[in-house]
């Protein structure tokens, strides 16, 4: 076994359940951590039972009632101490990433950089829990708002960020006073152990072993039961949209909280006025980078007609210089996709691009070799098509032509999907057209910058079949808290408020 799994305290077999100290032996069936680069294995897991599942939910309850009443400043003390313990495992967390995700070693390196900023922008956020006050229209009150912490989270994480869409939660949630219960993505499971390692390194010795539980396990003997559970009154789920209107069906129907981050078929829209160089950069970047599986990845392009050859001549150009292989290698630009059946679905997009009528201008190939490899794909066709409509989660792009922004912001908001967005454009007038009222209707709009890659400190998330929900900075906080308006009469009487007379 690779002495970086060693360090991360990951053996051959390991267990999926921690409820306040590892259960030794689960009772749910045993599965394999592959490999997507080789389709090798490399270690087993013994995942949660119903039983383990319930042990989890009931330590992190227990915690709660004591988590709720430390003091937020202190709560965001362990979460700074979490922080650190990232920054000494960051290479070889990196490595298990991208050894077990498929992304490349700079992108693992990356994603666990993104838990240690989060950390440290939770530390910050302990201290800023504020409510409002208000002014009260009767004499002698005083009127205002507090937060208090919400109870245990339940997380729900997708295969492509294995890591860091848990700490988005985790590090907020905890400094809000809330405990966490995650049920990590089954084809990465490993990455999930290693965390739960790290973080017991500072929330054992406190004896606050509840705060952060974790139940590797399938839908029907854990995930199901975390999205009825009434225990949990929020459900935090990255994934796709047929999974998000599950989830959200399921929650509503408990009047419980959800909090969806789902689908993007995110498109960048390059002007004739654009520097054309950025322009390609991002492109390239976001629609090959995790092998396409961002939810942020670049699904789409519209390029104006007077400098859509150009561009689409020197993407072409650029596709057929990337080196795809071995995500641990330095040298690598594009990984594995995370199973065959990952492959298997790029494939059939791209059958329906030419039964559609569209063309494929580069890649559209299986590779032939050990893993889950196919070639980086640019199509182009119709902006209408059904394939296009749809996301393809991998590294297939679409590039059309335009005449105005006008067209383009047409095309662009007409699929179902608004997660992130992103106009190329020298033109302040265009730019500003595409954040306003009646531009991108994404969660996310940039402009110069590419649709991947968001940093922690705004709200992540988007509109429309994206599910609405909102993560990481800003006051994405609020998700994690319940609103609380009081009011204190100081006077020696006690005025109605709207003037009523009773008595």
């Amino acid at each position: 076994m690779m002495d970086f799994l060693k360090d991360l305290g990951i053996a051959e077999v390991n267990s999926g359940a921690y409820a306040d100290g590892w259960i030794e032996n689960p009772s749910g069936e045993e599965t394999v951590s592959v490999n997507p680069a080789t389709g090798e294995p490399i270690a087993r897991i013994k995942n949660a039972g119903t039983d383990d599942y319930e042990a989890a939910v009931q330590a992190a309850q227990s915690a709660f009632e004591k988590w709720r009443m430390i003091p937020a400043p202190r709560r965001g003390e362990i979460v700074r101490q979490v922080g650190n313990e990232l920054r000494k495992y960051k290479e070889p967390l990196g490595k298990l990433v991208s050894l077990e995700m498929g992304k490349i070693l700079t992108e693992g390196e990356g994603e666990v950089q993104e838990m240690i900023d989060i950390a440290d922008f939770a530390v910050g956020l302990s201290r800023q829990l504020y409510g409002n006050t208000m002014h009260s229209e009767r004499p002698g009150h005083r009127m205002y708002e507090q937060w208090h912490p919400l109870g245990t989270i339940g997380i729900i994480s997708a295969f492509n960020f294995p890591v860091a869409v848990w700490s988005w939660n985790a590090m907020i949630a905890a400094v809000c006073g809330d405990t966490m219960l995650w049920k990590p993505a089954r084809d990465v499971p490993l990455c999930a152990i290693a965390v739960q390692n790290i973080v017991n390194r500072v929330i054992e010795p406190e004896g606050l072993g509840g705060l952060f539980c974790l139940t590797v396990g399938g839908s029907a003997t854990v995930g199901e039961k975390m999205v009825a559970d009434r225990r949990l009154p929020l459900i935090s789920a990255t994934g796709s949209c047929k999974m998000g209107r599950k989830i959200g069906q399921v929650v509503a129907e408990r009047l419980g909280r959800s909090l969806l981050e789902l689908g993007g078929n995110n498109a960048i829209i390059v002007m004739d006025d654009a520097d054309l160089d950025l322009a390609l950069r991002a492109i390239l970047f976001g629609a090959v980078g995790t092998a396409g599986q961002r939810c942020t990845s670049t699904r789409r392009v519209f390029l104006h007609r007077k400098i859509a050859d150009e561009v689409r001549d020197k993407l072409v150009r650029a596709y057929g210089t990337i080196r795809i292989g071995d995500p641990l290698d330095r040298d690598t630009l594009m990984g594995p996709l995370i199973t065959p059946r990952a492959v298997d679905d790029v494939m059939n997009a791209i059958a329906e691009v030419k039964k559609e009528g569209g063309e494929i201008l580069c890649g559209g190939n299986r590779l032939d070799r050990p893993g889950n490899f196919c070639e980086p794909t640019i199509a182009t066709g119709r902006p209408d098509m059904a394939i296009v409509q749809e996301e393809t989660f991998g590294p297939l792009l679409y590039v059309f032509t335009v005449d105005s922004l006008e067209e383009a912001m047409g095309h662009h908001n007409a699929v179902t999907q608004g997660l992130s967005s992103a106009i190329f454009t020298r033109n302040l007038q265009a730019s500003e057209e595409f954040l306003s009222a009646r531009g991108s209707d994404c969660g996310i709009a940039n402009v110069n910058i590419g649709t991947s890659g968001a940093e922690i400190g705004g709200a992540f998330g988007g509109e429309k079949e994206t599910g609405g929900g909102r993560e990481a900075g800003s006051d994405s906080w609020k998700a994690y808290m319940r609103r609380q308006t009081n009011t204190i009469n100081w006077s020696n009487e006690l005025p109605l408020a709207q003037g009523v007379q009773f008595l």
